[in-house]
């Protein structure tokens, strides 16, 4: 995708959300790993919910700050979570399925992070401070779950 603005950058991230989204559901059905298959459904559940906030921040947001050019885009490192949708997470057991999906908002994070200090006006910078909150909050919210399935 080719993110030019900062509402491209909001549906690519929404994008993202509803990749992962699908290949936890399908690597769910193909595991054979019972727990690792309910840590997979869960967390499916769970972008598809967040993929679903993320799309309204883009119905909400600043029309301003959606259009606004988005220059230093191209200097930051892409995320990486095995997007080809290639079940990869079928094979893992439940500690490697976690790391996988923390490392992935921890990219979406530093990715918001990198550009909240090179937005240049102030709608753009609240609006990736706003998404930033978000993917922090619910990023807290899946650790206390998978914890609490950790202890099952």
């Amino acid at each position: 995708m080719d993110i030019k603005t900062f509402g491209d950058l909001i549906d690519w991230t929404r994008q993202l959300h509803a990749h992962l989204a699908r290949c936890l559901h399908e690597s769910a059905t193909r595991t054979r790993d019972e727990r690792a298959g309910a840590l997979l459904d869960y967390l499916s559940k769970h972008e598809t919910l967040l993929e679903k906030a993320v799309a309204e921040f883009e119905r909400q947001a600043d029309p301003k700050a959606l259009t606004t050019r988005l220059y230093d885009y191209g200097s930051h490192p892409p995320i990486e979570s095995h997007r080809t949708c290639e079940t990869h997470y079928e094979a893992l057991d439940f500690e490697g399925i976690e790391r996988e999906v923390f490392d992935f908002h921890r990219q979406v994070m530093d990715l918001y992070d990198s550009l909240i200090g090179k937005a240049e006006i102030p709608e753009a910078k609240s609006l990736l401070e706003e998404l930033k909150a978000l993917e922090e909050h619910e990023a807290m919210r899946l650790a206390r779950q998978v914890g609490r399935m950790e202890d099952l």
